[in-house]
């Protein structure tokens, strides 16, 4: 045998026997077994109470919940722009057009196929309801309408919130918020109206 090769050998015989199966062998517990070392004989321990994943701390309940003390908050959470709109938008038309229709008057594709309409965001009620109601609503579902919380992320929810707000104010905004120079097609039939607009 060449010197080589009994080096090799001798190396790889050396490599094997350094190989430990303490990692293997360790006491450890398969998932669902029984355990004699606590007392109520499970090996799965449950979360420490007060246990939160990382990067879910909600701290700030009027963002997460839309309530401060119980109470829907009046006011939303987050600074309303252009785009948090055109985003409430875009994601009402996904989830809620097909019920509550693209205007809000309850009177989504759904509906039309034989489902129980929703009341319109136009009546006075609806109106008069804090912001965080709506957020609250999307979070928890009310009467036949799911919950939303696992498809719509809370940011979007509240975007949606600030859109359904826009679908309301355009349908019930004062007069006092038109500008005076737009007032005049107040009075006029909307034949009349479309002309005068065109470029």
């Amino acid at each position: 045998m060449s010197g080589r090769r009994l080096l090799a050998l001798t190396l790889l015989a050396a490599a094997g026997a350094a190989c430990r199966q303490d990692m293997h062998d360790q006491p450890k517990y398969r998932p669902l077994r029984g355990s004699e070392l606590f007392a109520d004989g499970r090996s799965a321990r449950p979360l420490v109470p007060g246990t939160v994943a990382r990067g879910t701390l909600r701290e700030d309940a009027a963002f997460f919940t839309g309530k401060v003390g119980g109470d829907f908050v009046t006011e939303i959470p987050v600074e309303v722009t252009s785009e948090l709109l055109a985003r409430g938008r875009s994601e009402f038309q996904v989830f809620c057009s097909p019920c509550h229709g693209r205007t809000g008057r309850g009177d989504g594709m759904v509906v039309q196929r034989g489902f129980k309409n929703p009341p319109s965001y136009h009546v006075d009620r609806l109106r008069q309801m804090p912001i965080g109601y709506f957020y609250d609503v999307m979070t928890s579902g009310f009467g036949a309408m799911p919950d939303y919380a696992a498809q719509v992320p809370p940011e979007d929810r509240w975007a949606i919130a600030a859109y359904v707000r826009t679908l309301q104010y355009s349908q019930y905004a004062p007069v006092a918020d038109v500008p005076p120079d737009r007032r005049a097609l107040l009075d006029s039939s909307p034949g009349e109206a479309r002309p005068q607009e065109r470029h």
